[in-house]
């Protein structure tokens, strides 16, 4: 493969646009562990083009056999979508098709050499791999998809060493893993670990709530050490080293990531005081920040521009325009829409609103694209992470997706994928 290929698919195909990093207003009310956590993107910033996907040679490429297809997506809506006129969509085997023309590849010269990475840097964008195969499973059923999130994961894990060893800014017993990127070079950094194992519990959940899964022995027993591994090493480690500093973040989508890895742990774990601690940070940072007089509940207001939508800011208590950015607004859309499906705070009429936000703010009309919430500002059209998933509710923004050309990647496929089978009313994972 050429340099230029693997350059282009590192920059505009495997991973968002946008590291998700910390501006200098928020340095200012940062620990000082914290103030060095990402100064700069390692990946094209908010303003930058979005590169086209690189065209990629498959015909020799070995592709995994095909099985039956699990049906025309046409919607069957329930509680929690949208009701538009019926549309004849995508169909899940149309989208694994997709998916697969990039699967090895991405693989290959991405997400593999990412999860045996001893630098915790790379573990924020493999975070985008484990979603994908992980949803790609929920989509078709196929454990080929599950086993390879499975190997990203068990990659990681394999390279966590003693915190004391590592010479980071801690020193502890907890494992982890540090970082050679220049801003915080041999540190710790809590938003690589959250953005990753956001998805790691995730797909941990998956198996615990497939009985097929969980009660296969090969599966069982990577369920049972990984999710030991997260409750101490990821979890408690931060937790007890700051949980105002490190869990109740000083933005809204950087808490979110916490509030997502807390409520997949509380229906996994088997502890009961740990399940009311994960318990309460899912509460606090949906109603009640301990650290703060906002919450993400608190943060949504009714869109000026569109009262049927939401407006939001990531500055806690703030109400001014514009508001979030579309880039790490992204990855608040990725918990609330998780939040929504545990049933757990986020109903079915804040998804529609979400929605109405994405469909007329963030993407008013084919190849417009805004940088804010509010619908301001010139955005690049990178929907993945967040925004794609809401196309489970609303069929006629899933078909919007269908033809959307900007981070068409496996983590869009797969996605896309999950949205078709929802939107047909067969169960999932």
């Amino acid at each position: 493969m050429s340099s230029l290929l693997v350059t282009s698919l590192l920059l505009g195909v495997a991973c968002g646009p946008n590291g998700e990093l910390e501006d200098s207003s928020e340095l200012a009310t940062l620990t000082p562990e914290e103030s060095g956590e990402a100064t700069s993107p390692a990946t094209p910033d908010d303003s930058a083009e979005v590169p086209e996907p690189a065209p990629v040679d498959l015909s020799d490429e070995e592709l995994p056999v095909q099985e039956d297809a699990l049906g025309s997506a046409t919607p069957s809506v329930d509680s929690g979508t949208v009701n538009p006129a019926a549309v004849t969509l995508r169909t899940v085997a149309g989208w694994e098709q997709l998916f697969l023309g990039r699967w090895n590849t991405e693989h290959n010269s991405i997400y593999l050499p990412m999860s045996r990475s001893l630098d915790s840097w790379q573990f924020y964008n493999l975070g985008y791999g484990i979603d994908a195969n992980t949803a790609m499973y929920r989509a078709t059923g196929k454990t080929q998809y599950l086993d390879r999130a499975l190997q990203y994961v068990n990659n990681v894990v394999a390279n966590a060493r003693v915190s004391s060893s590592l010479g980071s800014n801690f020193r502890d017993s907890y494992l982890g893993w540090k970082t050679t990127r220049a801003e915080v070079v041999n540190q710790e950094v809590p938003l690589y670990e959250s953005y990753c194992w956001r998805y790691v519990t995730r797909l941990l959940r998956v198996i615990r709530e497939t009985p097929a899964l969980y009660a296969n022995p090969t599966y069982r027993n990577q369920y049972e050490n990984l999710l030991a591994f997260t409750e101490r090493n990821i979890f408690e480690k931060w937790y007890t080293r700051g949980a105002n500093a490190y869990i109740y973040r000083a933005r809204t989508h950087m808490a979110a990531h916490w509030a997502a890895i807390a409520m997949n742990l509380s229906r996994m774990t088997t502890d009961a005081t740990r399940r009311a601690r994960y318990t309460t940070v899912v509460s606090n940072i949906n109603r009640d920040m301990p650290n703060n007089t906002s919450s993400l509940r608190q943060q949504m207001r009714t869109s000026t521009v569109n009262p049927a939508a939401y407006f939001w800011s990531d500055v806690w208590g703030s109400t001014a325009r514009p508001g979030q950015d579309v880039s790490h607004g992204n990855n608040l859309i990725a918990y609330l829409v998780e939040a929504h499906e545990a049933g757990i705070e986020w109903t079915a009429d804040d998804m529609r609103r979400f929605t109405t936000t994405f469909n007329s703010l963030i993407w008013p009309s084919a190849g417009r694209y805004a940088y804010y919430v509010d619908g301001s500002g010139n955005g690049n059209g990178w929907f993945n992470d967040g925004l794609i998933k809401l196309g489970r509710y609303d069929a006629n923004v899933q078909r919007r997706l269908e033809s959307h050309t900007v981070g068409q990647n496996i983590q869009f496929y797969a996605n896309g994928a999950l949205n078709a089978r929802i939107l047909s009313g067969q169960p999932t994972p």
